[in-house]
């Protein structure tokens, strides 16, 4: 898989050119704000790439997905010529790397493992992924562990919650006869309108009170004694945080 690879990247001008181009802009004769740069200060550089490339997609414009794709392949070439320049890694590296992550975790497409439904990707996924970082200083000894601390708190939330729910932490219901998804959105925006009202910030708010959850959560994942717990219920208790102006 590594050699097939090497002759892909080799004949691939395109990257290659890109690669190029970068490597110039940060030579002694190249552009002196691409020269200024390291990975701190490309980090939130990134994140921007990912929401307009989002804006694109959404918009079904193929024109600016091509723009914003090479916005954001644009920050991963910036990131491997940093790291080449530090003897740290390069591009090849990177790509080669996630290469063969996809073929080892995909042993029902690459290998003789058969699979029934996507709950079974995911479980042999997971544990795919726990037995590479078991022993090494990446190990996530937590079924809660992988979460970007980063993550906008409602995303964060809702990976916190599919996390705990997988585990066995949490039971979530199909939500029948509960709100629709029209009524669940209006409810959220109203809950940001109430915090907005009041001074508070509604992200500040659930990531404080999603932070004392995962705690909780953690407890409950050392002890497993007892039973799982609806996450509703969880929730409810756990939620009731003075927020100070």
């Amino acid at each position: 898989m590594t050699e097939q690879f090497s002759r892909v990247m080799k004949k691939n001008s395109a990257i290659h050119d890109l690669l190029k181009v970068m490597a110039r802009l940060r030579s002694t004769t190249g552009c002196p704000w691409d020269r200024e740069q390291d990975h701190m200060t490309l980090r939130y550089h990134a994140v921007e790439e990912v929401y307009e490339l989002m804006d694109a997609i959404e918009t079904g414009d193929d024109h600016e997905m091509i723009e914003e794709l090479g916005d954001l392949l644009l920050q991963i070439v910036f990131h491997c010529q940093l790291a080449r320049e530090r003897g740290a890694f390069d591009f090849a590296r990177v790509a080669r790397h996630i290469t063969e992550k996809l073929v080892r975790r995909h042993p029902h497409v690459f290998g003789d493992l058969k699979v029934k439904h996507v709950d079974q990707v995911w479980a042999n996924w997971e544990k795919i992924k726990h037995t590479e970082k078991h022993g090494t200083r990446h190990a996530r000894p937590s079924a809660l562990d992988g979460i970007p601390k980063h993550l906008p708190a409602l995303l964060r939330a809702e990976k916190l919650v599919k996390k705990a729910r997988h585990a066995g932490l949490v039971v979530t219901g199909k939500g029948r006869g509960g709100p629709n998804k029209s009524q669940l959105g209006r409810a959220l925006f109203e809950l940001a309108a109430q915090a907005q009202a009041r001074g508070l910030s509604a992200e500040e708010l659930l990531r404080r009170t999603t932070l004392q959850i995962e705690r909780e959560l953690r407890r409950r994942e050392r002890s497993r004694g007892g039973a799982s717990v609806p996450a509703s219920v969880r929730i409810r208790k756990t939620s009731r945080i003075r927020a100070r102006r």
